[in-house]
């Protein structure tokens, strides 16, 4: 299980587990899926192995989003949520994703925002990388870690000037399950009245974006 040093959620009812597996056969690495309890009227609660890579992890979770998304009885109040382990609280911990919508293999926020301007006109745009090596840009630009946080609070305002900020988060596909959750809770941290996220996360292998001979 993943681990972080802070909880987004602490407690949910009323839930149907998904279990993702990490295994190993002769030729690679697959994922395990176990499904069989999930009921559409509950929450849905994704417990995956910490090593498995997004390229297997984002397929199957948009398979159970559509399964979901297209029952008859579905609960329209139910939600979604990754379980992770909060290492300083000692509790098993959650992760809400109800309303993320996944962009797969060949696409990038640079691109898609640039094809889509009509929708994101009125919005002060910033692309956000995670790449797979697991350093971060934004806009192209190197941000460390540590002070990605701060960089966000202060810059993204300033830059906006009076503009709704929206952040679109980029993931490569090569990085682990656990990754992705630890950058996930840290964005969690820069939600503000002037800042919010996207709902779609583009989940991208960087040898199938076009060439652009720019920085992602």
């Amino acid at each position: 299980m993943p681990k972080s040093n802070k909880t987004v959620l602490k407690d949910i009812q009323d839930h149907s587990p998904v279990y993702m597996f990490f295994k190993v056969t002769e030729k690679d690495t697959i994922v395990d899926v176990n499904r069989q309890n999930t009921i559409s009227t509950t929450n849905w609660v994704f417990n995956i192995d910490k090593r498995l890579p997004l390229k297997l992890v984002i397929p199957e979770v948009m398979k159970l989003q559509e399964k979901k998304k297209n029952s008859s009885h579905k609960k329209e109040d139910a939600i979604d949520v990754f379980s992770y382990a909060d290492s300083i609280g000692k509790n098993l911990a959650f992760l809400p994703f109800t309303n993320v919508t996944y962009t797969y293999d060949d696409e990038f926020s640079k691109f898609y925002i640039i094809d889509n301007s009509k929708i994101y006109i009125s919005f002060q745009n910033f692309s956000i990388n995670f790449n797979k090596e697991n350093k971060i840009t934004v806009d192209g630009n190197d941000v460390n870690r540590d002070e990605f946080v701060d960089f966000i609070k202060d810059y993204v305002p300033f830059v906006s000037q009076g503009k709704m900020a929206l952040l679109h988060v980029n993931f490569e596909v090569n990085l682990t399950y656990e990754q992705y959750i630890q950058n996930k809770i840290m964005l969690n941290e820069v939600i503000s009245d002037d800042i919010a996220f996207s709902p779609i996360e583009f989940i991208y292998d960087t040898k199938k974006l076009p060439e652009c001979g720019c920085k992602l």
